[in-house]
């Protein structure tokens, strides 16, 4: 049994779609030019935020990673599209 073309395979490649897309969302959210714009000044006058905005560096690990396997098992599952 191929793990690419089973429905495990499949939904990795959902699950992380979605996982990808949340991370961009949140590394939007914590970018460093986000202070300098309006509704910056207002988030980091926020303690949560502050906290979580200095998580920034560390999204951009995973959301590497989770591009990675993203990438690898949907390529194992539906091939190069060309």
């Amino acid at each position: 049994m191929n793990i690419f073309t089973s429905l495990i395979g499949i939904r990795i490649v959902f699950i992380l779609g979605i996982v990808n897309a949340l991370l961009f969302v949140f590394l939007l959210i914590t970018c460093r030019c986000l202070p300098m714009s309006s509704i910056g000044k207002k988030w980091l006058q926020n303690a949560t935020y502050k906290r979580f905005y200095g998580y920034h560096c560390y999204l951009w690990w995973v959301f590497g990673a989770s591009v990675i396997v993203h990438v690898i098992f949907a390529i194992g599952a539906f091939g190069i599209p060309f």
